[in-house]
């Protein structure tokens, strides 16, 4: 059974049409020749039949050239169908039939293929196909990326050449690809990646990673915040039941005056772990990336005073402190968030400050933008530690922060406050020459 196309749709055609075209052909020749027998005789006769069979023979060794040569014709150069009469215009017919469905077919693959391509291009992980010997065949725009290769050079090559991470290439050396394998690559930059091998096929496998770079980082500042919190904690903690077991064991002989001292100090450090809690409440909730629930015009002048007044509380008289606002323009936000990140980054220059120095806030309009300023002139910081400063728990100097009833949680505050209404923080500080920060708002967010 053969197929034709008929107005595009394939319908099966019997394939005895080629025995009852030969058939014909060799009765029209014997008839032809009978003919001639009846007239001329024998020999005449024979000699016809030969001739006539020697021209089909001729016939169909041409249309046989004609078929071969329209078969080497590249496929991309589209060659017109040959013709021919009878029995071979079938034959073309059909060879052209199947030459279309193997190309649509072909098409369909190509297509299948390229889609394929575009959807492991646009995955967030990367996908690798080696070889049994571990050579590259294919990789992905994200597996280029996590392994620092190019497809274009890299392809062929063993991917073990390329990526020398000793546990990388024992990963794929021994084949136990049960469990996934985690490993820290070092080109281009350093990352942390998770792989896992798939074979699919006697000769082949599908290397699939995952950059867990991000995730590590986060575990390992969750692990740090933990043991910071716990030993934040621990310290007054230890403190308050030292003077309480003091006071209670030594109740009946302490004087009034000892254990209202004792007390006094057990209430300051039960007040830090109460600050340090709040703090934690209050970073807890910035942290969660959640818009700002109310928003209004801050009146920032106004605010500032009551900054000042809180800063002068906790320096008890022993600094100088002056406000300077340039202008009265008010600030979309939320007030008390802003009054928590302007107050952190006052008492912070309070504290770091020895006494009989100045510090100076302001809030100026400069082209486009709006700062919020606090200077002075107190212990400044070193260069290497002014990019961790907005890290929980980051202390320049621990001693002194928690003598001075820091909770080490203020700039990591101040940082997200800022961040929730498009500001940034810039620190500009020097050892021994005093710190300048800068809150710096984008004056889109002013309000007249």
């Amino acid at each position: 059974m053969t197929e034709h196309s008929v107005e595009g749709m394939a319908v099966t055609r019997p394939i005895s049409y080629i025995r009852v075209a030969v058939f014909t052909v060799l009765a029209l020749i014997g008839l032809v020749a009978l003919a001639v027998g009846v007239f001329f005789g024998a020999v005449p006769a024979l000699l016809t039949f030969s001739a006539l069979l020697l021209l089909v023979g001729v016939y169909h060794v041409g249309n046989l050239f004609k078929l071969v040569r329209w078969l080497r014709t590249p496929v991309d150069e589209a060659a017109p169908l040959p013709r021919a009469f009878g029995l071979w215009d079938n034959v073309f017919a059909e060879v052209n039939l199947r030459s279309r469905s193997a190309s649509t077919k072909q098409e369909r693959l190509s297509a299948a293929l390229e889609r394929f391509r575009e959807a492991s291009q646009a995955m967030p992980h990367g996908l690798m196909f080696l070889s049994n010997t571990h050579t590259i065949e294919w990789v992905n725009r994200q597996g280029e990326q996590q392994f620092g290769l190019d497809r274009a050079r890299d392809q062929g090559a063993p991917v073990t050449n390329i990526v020398r991470q000793p546990d990388f290439v024992r990963y794929l050396k021994e084949g136990n690809y049960e469990e996934p394998l985690t490993f820290t690559a070092g080109r281009p930059i350093s990352r942390t990646l998770m792989v896992h091998v798939v074979p699919f096929s006697e000769n082949m496998r599908l290397l699939m990673s995952e950059d867990i770079t991000q995730v590590e980082r986060v575990d390992a500042m969750r692990r740090d915040f933990v043991a910071n919190v716990s030993h934040e904690m621990r310290t007054p903690l230890t403190v308050v039941t030292g003077f309480l077991e003091t006071v209670i064991d030594g109740l009946d002989d302490l004087d009034k005056e000892d254990i209202r001292h004792y007390l006094n100090l057990a209430f300051e450090q039960a007040g830090r772990m109460q600050r340090l809690i709040q703090d934690l409440l209050t970073l807890s909730a910035l942290e969660t990336g959640e818009p700002i629930l109310h928003e209004e015009p801050v009146d920032v002048a106004l605010l500032l005073e009551e900054v000042c007044q809180e800063a002068e509380l906790v320096s008890s008289g022993r600094h100088k402190i002056e406000l300077d606002c340039g202008t009265r323009a008010r600030l979309l936000g939320n007030a008390k968030e802003l009054y928590s990140a302007f107050a952190n980054l006052a008492i912070n220059a309070v504290r770091y400050t020895p006494a009989g120095g100045h510090i100076r806030v302001g809030w100026h309009q400069r082209g486009a933008v709006v700062e919020y300023t606090v200077e002075d002139d107190g212990i400044g910081i070193a260069p290497e530690h002014i990019a961790r400063l907005t890290e929980r728990f980051y202390r320049v100097d621990r001693g002194r922060s928690r003598e001075t009833g820091g909770t080490g949680l203020g700039l990591a505050i101040v940082k997200h406050v800022l961040s929730r209404h498009q500001g940034e923080l810039l620190i500009d500080s020097e050892p021994g020459r005093g710190s300048r920060f800068t809150a710096s708002f984008p004056v889109r967010r002013l309000v007249d």
